[in-house]
């Protein structure tokens, strides 16, 4: 079953928009301005370990999402695919309230500056293409436009893979 034209169009535009909408929200509670008084008014330190723990079981679940699709296991597959859109949704939330109420990122201070660096740009630019990607694949899968999804599912995975692996690998260099 294929969605009609107009309707692709309209959810498109809305993941684009969405997506927009999201990665600018997040680059101002990074790099904007904070209302006085509000860093540290709630102690948010343990924050850090939770998000890599959102993006280590998002590996898990992409990669078991992945095997069941090569095994045919469609419906399962989709289980594990949302579960993996779901902890990747957690994870932001968590993200934008630790940055919310303590300004700007830790310093790394490590001995593999440039590595950290690499890693950290890889993974932030990446990180903004994969909301419109995750969600135009999701979309493909969810009303079953599987040539589509089938296409876009593989840039998206390697992609998402990447952006969740180095986001574990971010908090062990910094903590």
């Amino acid at each position: 079953m294929s969605v009609p034209i107009k309707s692709d169009r309209f959810w498109l535009n809305i993941i684009y928009i969405v997506s927009g909408i999201i990665t600018a929200a997040v680059a101002f509670l990074i790099l904007g301005p904070r209302p006085e008084g509000l860093e540290g008014s709630i102690d948010v330190s343990f924050l850090p370990t939770v998000n890599a723990i959102f993006n280590g079981i998002t590996t898990i679940l992409l990669v078991t999402g992945f095997i069941l699709i090569k095994q045919k296991k469609i419906q399962i597959h989709k289980i594990f695919m949302l579960s993996a859109f779901g902890t990747s949704a957690a994870f932001l939330v968590s993200y934008v309230i630790y940055h919310w109420f303590k300004s700007g990122p830790k310093i790394y201070t490590g001995d593999f500056t440039t590595l950290y660096y690499f890693i950290l740009l890889t993974h932030i630019l990446l990180a903004a293409v994969i909301i419109p990607l995750a969600l135009i694949t999701l979309y493909r899968g969810w009303t079953s436009q599987l040539l589509k999804h089938r296409k876009i599912a593989k840039i998206t995975f390697p992609l998402w893979m990447y952006v969740s692996v180095t986001g574990v690998l971010i908090y062990i260099m910094l903590y």
